[in-house]
């Protein structure tokens, strides 16, 4: 093992023991060793099987079959999840031929962060991680099953189904993607496009042929965002069956996964003797794991909070230090959109998740002795699977790159280190995706900008008031203030300002996309506005030092001048009414920071008031 992923791992395990602990008493409590239905009467039970068929409903009767729950993000509004749509039948159908029974537990919320840019839904994106692990857990609580399947792919649903699922961790869960639609316009292209709408060079007819040339089907977009983040993560965490992340939706091969998913969940259940939990599976090494792979790739830098809420589902404390500690041993060994040309179909075809693991292991930077839904050991997803007339099969992945433009080795990466870097100094702790950010870029030193609405940048990019150095300043975004919107709007007029020879930089409590692109950006910044950082002391003209290389972030102010000035306010009541916001009033006053994975579900209720 590389000893620093060796350290940090046993440091977290240090760190966790505690609550981790206690989770596990938790989880060993929750078993039964018997369908976990057995112990409903008779009144509770004919409610769950009422609606069945004649043999499902002997087979839950006779109480020596698992019961297989379908938890489903499925809307067909969103391309992702619109594939889902013919899962459950699929499920069903292999579940029935092992002789269990599946049943559709649940479905959850599903929002497209891709609809809601730039619109007041944008501020219940981030809660609705959490209220989808609130159904999660709503669907399950009815302790009919001995196994989960969770349909799901996008932004906040993957991480809300895991973190509603480690509550019911003594359950074996498998994790069943629906896959990247095909490639239309290349990334790059609509980026371009988007550049010149904001300049005024092109119109809306223009954009919007652009925009639905490139989100043209069924699937997930093709950048590497937090949807395809995701996937990568549930992979390397063990929860995957080994290359299914990435195979496109309505392919035989697709549906194969599907039914070996189906096939695989029967297996694992209590009522077997090869019972794997997810409380078993995620653990601090898996957890690890899933870092290592996201800075291996420049993957979303919303993870750097999901992950922290997922890994404190299962009773395990993270924290950025882990991340950044990390980020200095893994070099990045990808190129998809925005670190590169590629889009995600591109990654699959030159050697994809197989080789991507087997090249972090050969280097030590990934646990291998884990556990996961395949059993033990995750040399397994070294493996690629493939039809063989028609039978799933699995394979050795490729031993080296089939464009090394796209994927690299760990003897020559595009980079020594990882792709993301920790922010600290006076304004407090934030990060930045420095994978996408050349390196000419990634330092400012510049007078702020300081804006409470990302709607505010439009009319002064037009009027010319932003050609010049500055680091722009957009605070009253985070968690406690209205949500944690992404600020997407920013994104083409910033990289506007830096082709035409400006030094540009952004400082946020609130979010950028999982896409952030060329241009640095310090987010998630902690404490954020409302809370007493000290970005509510920031005027318009004060330098700001915004060094992506050393992670610096500093006002350069006096620190008597700053003493003696009062923090800003905001009148925010217009993003907490409309649109639903409205019912969020109570997830807005409980919500951690950002380092401790914003999230309402771990308020220590004895220290609330009732």
């Amino acid at each position: 093992m590389n000893t620093t992923v060796a350290a940090v791992t046993q440091r977290i395990i240090e760190r966790s023991r505690d609550s981790r602990a206690d989770y596990l008493s938790r989880m060993a409590q929750a078993r039964d060793n018997k369908p976990h239905r057995s112990v409903l009467s008779c009144g509770n039970l004919a409610h769950g099987f009422a609606a069945c068929g004649g043999e499902d409903k002997e087979r839950l009767t006779l109480m020596d079959q698992a019961n297989v729950a379908i938890i489903s993000a499925y809307n067909d509004m969103l391309s992702a999840h619109q594939p889902l749509e013919q899962f459950p039948a699929q499920i069903k159908e292999a579940v029935a031929a092992m002789g269990c029974v599946a049943q559709f537990a649940g479905g959850v919320p599903a929002m497209c962060d891709g609809v809601t840019q730039g619109q007041p839904g944008m501020e219940l994106s981030l809660f609705s991680r959490d209220t989808i692990a609130m159904a999660t857990a709503v669907g399950l609580s009815h302790n009919m099953f001995d196994a989960v399947l969770c349909l799901g792919v996008c932004d906040k649903i993957v991480p809300g189904l895991m973190i509603g699922s480690l509550a019911f961790g003594h359950l074996p869960v498998i994790f069943v993607p629906a896959g990247p639609m095909t490639s239309g316009l290349p990334n790059s292209e609509k980026s371009r496009i988007r550049q010149l709408y904001a300049e005024g060079k092109v119109g809306r007819d223009e954009l919007l042929k652009c925009e639905s040339d490139s989100y043209h089907g069924p699937g997930t977009c093709t950048f590497y965002g937090t949807a395809n983040s995701n996937q990568l993560l549930m992979e390397a965490m063990g929860v995957h069956l080994p290359g299914a992340s990435f195979i496109n939706p309505n392919t035989p091969l697709r549906e194969a996964l599907t039914r070996a998913a189906a096939e695989q969940a029967c297996r694992i259940t209590e009522l077997g003797r090869d019972y794997r939990p997810l409380s078993e599976v995620i653990d601090e090494k898996a957890i690890v794991n899933g870092i290592v792979a996201l800075l291996a790739t420049g993957g979303s830098t919303n993870h750097t909070m999901h992950i922290i809420a997922i890994a404190r589902a299962a009773g395990i404390i993270v924290n950025w230090d882990d991340f950044a500690d990390l980020s200095e041993v893994v070099p990045l060994l990808t190129r998809i959109y925005p670190n590169g040309s590629a889009d995600i179909n591109h990654f699959h075809a030159a050697g994809g998740m197989s080789l991507l693991f087997r090249e972090l292991l050969s280097a030590g930077l990934l646990n291998e002795d884990v556990t996961t839904v395949m059993g033990k050991g995750f040399t397994e997803y070294t493996r690629e699977p493939y039809l063989d007339e028609g039978q799933l099969k699995w394979r050795e992945g490729p031993a080296e790159s089939l464009d090394k433009a796209v994927v690299a080795s760990i003897a020559e990466p595009f980079s020594a280190n990882g792709g993301l870097r920790l922010m600290g100094g006076n304004l407090g702790r934030s990060v930045m995706k420095v994978s996408a950010v050349k390196p000419e870029h990634r330092v400012v030193e510049a007078p702020a900008v300081v804006l409470h609405d990302q709607d505010e940048l439009k009319p002064m990019f037009e009027r010319g008031e932003l050609d010049r150095d500055c680091v722009l300043v957009v605070r009253f975004q985070g968690p406690n203030a209205i949500g944690m919107p992404e600020l997407h709007k920013l994104t083409p007029f910033l990289g506007t300002l830096q082709d035409r020879g400006f030094k540009v930089a952004l400082v946020t409590d609130g979010r950028m996309s999982g896409a952030s692109g060329k241009v640095p950006a310090a987010i998630h910044l902690t404490p954020e506005a409302t809370q007493g950082g000290l970005i509510a002391k920031v005027r318009n003209g004060d330098l700001v030092r915004v060094d992506g290389e050393a992670g610096e972030l500093t006002l350069l102010v006096d620190d008597a001048e700053l003493a003696s000035r009062e923090q800003a306010t905001a009148d925010l009541g217009g993003s907490h009414f409309g649109m639903g916001r409205e019912l969020f009033s109570g997830m807005r006053r409980l919500v951690s920071g950002a380092e401790e994975g914003a999230s309402f579900l771990f308020v220590d209720e004895s220290s609330t008031s009732r």
